[in-house]
This record gives structure tokens, C-alpha cells and sequence, in this order.
């Protein structure tokens, strides 16, 4: 079996070989898959896992938009639609300067199987670039969108590819994204997820993947006769996902000792209330400011720059 799992990583390898994060992220469902598959006749001779890793389709363009000094910038865009065997491809969209194909590729293989597990007729992708938000301006950030969907709106749709958001895209950049696409288009149709309560998004659509990695928990300590009530909790991030998790904690009464961001992470002895919750969402959300400011309304916390919470 170890053979048969070595020879399909060196022929994925050949094809992908400057792609590391893809190629661990085959090898680590190969090893669990391939043996299952050997053992049913059912699928000799289909590939089925080697279908699986080469996407269907690879989109990669030119995003040209104009900065707040009037100069012309330059990104790379991407999307990658991979598996749309049972369902349009569908997955999010990623706005960082580590964007490559291999991240996005690794991203989208897995969400082929993260969404088939929903049991929903969804298919896998990932897209997004290398622009970098922070410190943009909202009206950059806007040209950007508005320049990147010029690009993508002809390869989506509901019946399609169905985008939604993820690092560097929440709500602001899916609403200047959408209403691009409803230019273009000159239609309004579900093509993006994570849209706005008031033009068609979906209630707790922005609590939901915090608040449920605090329920998975919480299930998984009930199964071992354990109380989540009382614990400590660090968490990495202050984004939509961190801030929701924090919340949930909160509500579980769960003691939430850190946040974080790129510049560095907070520890909160007295630990994160709703009130400095509250200060976090108005930092994060609407002043698009560093967590590091936090201490300077929280003077007993302290700031490890440069550092992570694990």
C-alpha cells in the first residue's frame, strides 16, 4: 500500500513540483484515501483520486487599478475551480501578498471535500490575489474590486461558480464585488455569498464559522464528560472568525485571554469582556486599525509584537 500512495505522490509531484502546500495537502488525503479506494473494485481503473487533484479549470488575469495617488497598480487574480462534480464549483475569494496558485490550489482541493461533506450539491474552488488591503484606503479597495470582478464575472455565476469571502474579503469588499457584478451583468442574482442582510445575505451568515468552532468544541467535550464552562481560551486572529469566537466564548462563559493580527498578538490577563469585545469589532470592523491598540485603551494588557498566541 505505502508503494501505490508513494507512486501517485511522485506523478501529482511531477505535474506539481514547485507547488509544496498543494502537494502536502494531496499526500495528506492520499494517505487516508487511496487505501480505501484499492480495496473496492468499484473504482480500479476510474483515477478517481488523480481526477480529483487536476482542477477543471485555472483562470489567472491581470488586475490593473488606480491607487489614491492616481498611479496604476498591478496584482495578479486568480480562480481556481476544481471540482464541480456534484454541484457549481464554490468557495471563497483571498485577498493577500502570499496568494499564489499552489495556496489556492491546495485551498480549493480541500474545499472539494469540506463542501461534499455538507451533503449540499456543491462543487470546490478557491480564488483571490495578491493585493494587499491593509492600509489601502476604502476607495482603493473599492477600485480593486471593481477592477478584479471586471475580470472574473464572465467565468461565475449561481449555476456556476458561486465566490464567497475569506481572508482580506468580508463585507465591504463583497458588496463593491457584487455590485460590479450586478453592473455588469445588469441583473441581481446569488452570486456571491456573504452579502449584507439588506440586499440579500443570509442571517448569522457572518457569526457563523466562529460560533461553530466554539459548538465543535464544546460537542467535543461533552462527549468526553467535560464542562467547556470555566475554561481559558486563546484565540489567533480578531477577523470575522476570531471576533465570533471570542463572542460565543463569552456567552459560554469561557475566559478569552488572547486576539491577534499580522503586527502581533494581545494577552488580557482579566480577560476579553463584551465590552472590550465591542472595542475590538469598532478597531477591526470600522476604524481598520491594529490590535495593538488595544492596550493603549486596555493598559493591563500586554502586546508581544511580531509573535503568535501558540
Amino acid at each position: 500500500m505505502t508503494n501505490k500512495v508513494q507512486e501517485f505522490l511522485e506523478l501529482v509531484k511531477v505535474r506539481n513540483g514547485n507547488e509544496p502546500e498543494f502537494l502536502q495537502a494531496v499526500e495528506e488525503v492520499a494517505i487516508t484515501v487511496l487505501p480505501y479506494i484499492v480495496q473496492h473494485d468499484i473504482y480500479h481503473g476510474k483515477n478517481i483520486l488523480l481526477r480529483m487533484c487536476e482542477p477543471e479549470r485555472v483562470i489567472t488575469f491581470r488586475v490593473c487599478w488606480v491607487d489614491d495617488s492616481g498611479e496604476i497598480q498591478v496584482n495578479r487574480g486568480y480562480r481556481i475551480e476544481m471540482n464541480s462534480a456534484i454541484g457549481p464549483y464554490k468557495g471563497g475569494l483571498r485577498f493577500h501578498p502570499t496568494v499564489n496558485m499552489s495556496i489556492l490550489k491546495f485551498l480549493a482541493f480541500e474545499q472539494v471535500f469540506k463542501n461534499s461533506l455538507t451533503t449540499l450539491p456543491m462543487g470546490g474552488g478557491k480564488g483571490g490575489s495578491d493585493f494587499d488591503p491593509k492600509g489601502k484606503s476604502d476607495g482603493e479597495i473599492m477600485r480593486f474590486c471593481h477592477a478584479f470582478m471586471s475580470e472574473l464575472w464572465r467565468h461565475i455565476g449561481p449555476n456556476t461558480d458561486v465566490p464567497a469571502g475569506d481572508i482580506g474579503v468580508g463585507g465591504r469588499e463583497i458588496g463593491y464585488l457584487f455590485g460590479m457584478y450586478k453592473k455588469l451583468k445588469n441583473e441581481f442574482t446569488g452570486v456571491l455569498t456573504g452579502k449584507g442582510l439588506s440586499w440579500g445575505g443570509s442571517l448569522i451568515r457572518p457569526e457563523a464559522t466562529g460560533y461553530g468552532t466554539v459548538y465543535f468544541a464544546q460537542k467535543m467535550l461533552d462527549t468526553a464528560g467535560k464542562s467547556i464552562k470555566g475554561l481559558t481560551a486563546t484565540i489567533s486572529g480578531s477577523g470575522n472568525v476570531a471576533q465570533y469566537a471570542a463572542e460565543k466564548c463569552i456567552h459560554l462563559g469561557i475566559k478569552v485571554l488572547t486576539l491577534s493580527d499580522s503586527s502581533g498578538y494581545v494577552h488580557d490577563p482579566d480577560g476579553v469582556d463584551e465590552e472590550k469585545l465591542e472595542f475590538v469589532l469598532d478597531l477591526k470592523n470600522v476604524k481598520r486599525g491594529r490590535i495593538s491598540e488595544y492596550v493603549e485603551k486596555y493598559p493591563n494588557a500586554t502586546f508581544h509584537e511580531g509573535e503568535t498566541p501558540w
